[in-house]
């Protein structure tokens, strides 16, 4: 059997403060294979942004593994720069330079990562072209919309050609509409891109959407308590959300995760 692209083996991860110990997240396993798109869904304070910071090594596990390609991320020293080219990291707010262009906040990990060839500027080009923003290339950040920034996060992510992109809500802070809009073309770039994605949201329907498997987590401790395989056809389109099967997977995960602040679902 295949090894899988991604593993946690029993993963834990404990916060102390002076007034408390905070169990962040308890004995996480999971398996994501590569190509995969993988949602992580649950209340807030479930863990789910622990377990991708964990992957990309901003935070280090308290007890437990992670390996990536079958290679573990060390617990005591820095990720090697080998598996952190591996990954690329989408947050809910882009955080683009304001005094940089379009181009240059896109080609920011090249420089971080040394990556000066032409071949990386061409890359540029393509990603730009990809989402429809080649011709603001030279604009500010201010002159463009939120959706558009959106979508500049994403390719920055993408520009070092990374083999897995770690999504923190990405689309959370976005109208409905516009969050719909760019879910799809999310879709397209990962069928043309084959990229690994695990994808951070507390929209049950977005998860659905997304996945192949989504991954539903709880509260007090932060812990995974089903994986959930979506049996969709894909491309997944919009209109999907009122077939019954559809219907039926959002009510499992509803289901699944509780008690929820109800506004986050729809």
């Amino acid at each position: 059997m295949q090894e899988p692209k991604i593993r946690f083996t029993n993963v834990t991860k404990i916060f102390k403060t002076h007034r408390q110990i905070i169990t962040a997240v308890e004995k996480a396993n999971l398996e994501i294979h590569e190509g995969d798109f993988v949602s992580l869904i649950g209340p807030s304070g479930c863990g789910k942004s622990t377990i991708i910071r964990m992957l990309n090594d901003i935070t280090k596990p308290t007890s437990g593994e992670i390996y990536v390609d079958g290679e573990m991320i060390p617990q005591k020293k820095k990720i090697s720069s080998k598996q952190i080219r591996k990954m690329g990291f989408i947050f809910q707010q882009p955080n683009l330079l304001p005094w940089m262009t379009v181009r240059q906040n896109v080609s920011l990990p090249l420089k971080v990562f040394g990556l000066k060839d032409e071949k990386w500027e061409k890359n540029v080009d393509k990603l730009l072209e990809m989402v429809g923003l080649k011709e603001y290339e030279d604009a500010y950040p201010s002159e463009i919309s939120s959706g558009m920034i959106q979508k500049i996060g994403v390719i920055r992510a993408m520009v070092h050609d990374p083999e897995i992109l770690l999504m923190d809500e990405p689309f959370g802070a976005l109208d409905e509409m516009t969050r719909e809009q760019l879910d799809i073309e999310l879709l397209d770039i990962w069928s043309r891109t084959k990229k690994t994605i695990v994808f951070i949201t507390h929209n049950v329907e977005e998860a659905i959407l997304m996945a192949s498997k989504v991954y539903v987590m709880g509260t007090n401790p932060g812990r995974i308590v089903a994986e959930v395989e979506i049996d969709l056809e894909r491309p997944r389109r919009l209109d999907m959300i009122t077939e019954t099967k559809f219907i039926e997977y959002e009510k499992k995960l509803t289901s699944l995760i509780g008690e929820i602040d109800l506004s986050k679902i729809k």
